[in-house]
């Protein structure tokens, strides 16, 4: 590591000379605009492109590529974080350009801006400061809350309409958690700023690490409503109210574990790790009373209503992951 003395001039600026060598790789010159941006632990960020970042691109041979395999050749090329994607071939053909057309609408930033028919160009519109990690969280976090609150109303009165709008919701959860995804792997490879009035990078990595359940309780969701829209499970009104009195109660305790999240306080996390065991005996007991020889729902009903419980169960299992994240956070905030 080269070492470099701090001067002072102007009586109350402090001036460092930069290496001439390293300067001159990454083409800094004499009244070139650079950027500075300070770390949580103290360091000084030099970015050297602040005026003119160059565009990553990437060339992919999608040659005989088509189905998931081209979905899952797409997403991963956007989450690598380059700016413009070429997807090439010989022919492309319709079935893989309507893929492609697909997977940019359920992206947040990439746009077709040219094709023809050997090549479709990508490029990514998204500027980082417009969506921030922290409000795609809020975001995806009070979608997948709604989405859970409405599956059990779409349940009790059969609402094949709101089913089916919680069903498309979960596109938008998805492609919050993408977003999320590739801008962590842009602080993290260096592409893209830590914004260090907004979170520290424990921050932005705790922020990361609540999307995964986040996005698995908006799964859940979509699963009660499928359940609506597939079998139309008529429930009677006593059993109904123990659905939703269990499904409150997950709800709140999941809204806990969020609130210690962004508070950092682990008091209210191991109180909702506690709280989610009593809800888990809730549900015991509601299978082992519904799911028995002497039950008189329906066969149709008693498969619904198990899928919907284990739902249930296991959104209020992820909402315990949440907890454990926010303990995590209380200590490193300490």
């Amino acid at each position: 590591m080269e070492t470099r003395k701090v001067q002072q001039t102007g009586g109350s600026t402090y001036i460092i000379s930069l290496p001439k060598q390293w300067a001159d790789k990454v083409g800094i010159s004499p009244g070139i605009r650079v950027g500075v941006q300070p770390q949580p632990d103290g360091k000084l960020l030099i970015c050297p492109t602040i005026d003119s970042k160059p565009l990553r691109k990437k060339t992919i041979d999608i040659t005989n590529i088509t189905g998931q395999a081209l979905e899952r050749t797409v997403i991963a090329a956007y989450l690598a974080g380059y700016d413009i994607i070429e997807f090439v071939s010989p022919k492309i053909l319709a079935e893989q350009k309507k893929i492609l057309r697909t997977i940019c609408y359920k992206l947040i930033g990439p746009e077709i801006i040219e094709e023809n028919s050997n090549s479709v160009l990508v490029q990514d519109l998204l500027n980082p400061n417009d969506l921030s990690i922290k409000k795609a969280i809020q975001r995806m976090y009070l979608i997948s809350n709604s989405m859970f609150c409405d599956a059990i109303i779409s349940l009790k009165n059969c609402d094949l309409d709101l089913a089916t709008d919680i069903d498309e919701r979960d596109d938008e959860v998805d492609r919050l958690y993408l977003v999320i995804s590739k801008q962590f792997k842009s602080i993290l490879c260096g592409t893209s700023f830590l914004d260090t009035n907004e979170a520290s990078v424990e921050e932005y990595h705790d922020l990361r690490m609540a999307a995964t359940p986040i996005e698995r309780i908006a799964d859940h969701s979509q699963k009660i409503a499928r359940v609506v829209l597939t079998m139309k499970p008529k429930i009677d009104t006593e059993t109904m109210s123990e659905i939703e009195k269990i499904s409150l109660l997950a709800k709140q305790n999941s809204e806990k574990t969020m609130d210690a999240l962004y508070s950092s306080n682990a008091k209210l996390a191991n109180q909702a790790i506690e709280n989610q065991k009593e809800i888990n005996a809730l549900i015991e007991k509601f299978n082992l009373e519904k799911f028995n020889n002497t039950t008189k729902l329906s066969f149709d009903n008693v498969l619904a209503l198990r899928i919907v419980m284990d739902s249930i169960g296991r959104i209020g299992d992820y909402s315990t992951n949440i907890a454990e994240i926010a303990i995590n956070a209380s200590i490193e905030s300490k």
